[in-house]
């Protein structure tokens, strides 16, 4: 793993896993909190790692998760914790699934805002084996980051200083400022890795991807038109990720993403995710509400 240093990389990492710290409030009941933030909803990669921590949990330890599926149901509010209920659907001699469903109190009322059903793999024997080739692109290292992109947009990016304090990102062209794109080229493609150094058992890594990956994506819906998010809002609808190989998100990762439908203000966006040595990792699916502020 590529390092650095300690101080401000311990303390960045730090944030993610406070984060994805739950406390056990009662027999597979977990909560988390949300830290600050200026918007007004919980990103929803948040709750995603989460509740997969939360399954993560319950399952056996030699059993890596290699799916999830998920709902996001209501907007979650920043200011309540949220409590991860988990139902311990099958232990079978190979595979062990959980279900979460994750709840808030809303007005008195005790509501779900996001249920998720993962399953996990004791591992076995490959009679198959394959995947996609990760595309030739320039180096993390020569790209720009999260503050060059900040500093050259100014207050309609400033929300990204934030989440660029627990993600880093290097871009391989401008978010605001992106070309209309038209087949076959259509693709996205962004650097990722979680700023500073993460424990090192796997549950923590595929719940810190699973965070990460809800960032960028549902950009690919909007790609064919160009421009950024400060012409359109959208909001997560559902989201599954299976996991190819183990993966350390502390270390640089190539997320893909592309859009092949889009109607009736949803987008279908699937995302590929390589790390830095080319193994190909995950592959991500979400649909998404586009809407555009233009008019």
């Amino acid at each position: 793993m590529s390092s650095r240093g300690g101080g401000a990389g311990e303390s960045q990492a730090a944030a993610l896993m406070s984060v994805l710290g739950l406390e056990e409030r009662d027999t597979d009941v977990f909560v988390g909190l949300t830290p600050s933030t200026e918007r007004q909803r919980i990103f929803g990669g948040q709750v995603a790692g989460q509740a997969l921590m939360a399954a993560e949990h319950t399952a056996p330890a030699d059993r890596a998760v290699h799916s999830l599926h998920s709902y996001f149901l209501r907007p979650g509010d920043p200011f309540e914790e949220i409590r991860y209920e988990v139902d311990r659907i099958r232990d079978g001699r190979s595979f062990t699934t959980r279900r979460v469903v994750a709840r808030q109190h809303r007005k008195g009322e005790d509501v779900a805002i996001f249920a998720l059903t993962a399953d996990f793999h004791a591992g076995e024997q490959a009679v198959a084996e394959h995947c996609l080739p990760m595309p030739d692109v320039p180096a993390p290292q020569t790209l720009p980051g999260t503050a060059e992109i900040v500093a050259r947009h100014g207050d309609k990016a400033a929300w990204m200083a934030a989440m660029g304090s627990v993600v880093e990102q290097r871009f391989l062209e401008d978010p605001f400022a992106a070309p209309p794109k038209s087949p076959p080229d259509t693709k996205t493609r962004t650097w990722l890795r979680v700023a500073g150094e993460l424990p090192d058992e796997s549950a923590v890594h595929a719940a810190a991807l699973t965070f990460v990956s809800d960032l960028t994506l549902l950009s690919a819906g909007f790609a064919r038109l160009g421009g950024g998010w400060p012409d359109f809002i959208g909001a997560s609808l559902d989201h599954a990720v299976w996991f190819h190989q183990p993966v350390r998100a502390d270390d640089w990762f190539l997320y893909e993403t592309d859009s092949p439908a889009a109607s009736y203000g949803r987008a279908l966006c699937f995302g590929q995710i390589w790390a830095a040595d080319g193994t190909h990792v995950a592959t991500v699916a979400q649909e998404g509400l586009i809407r555009s502020l233009k008019d």
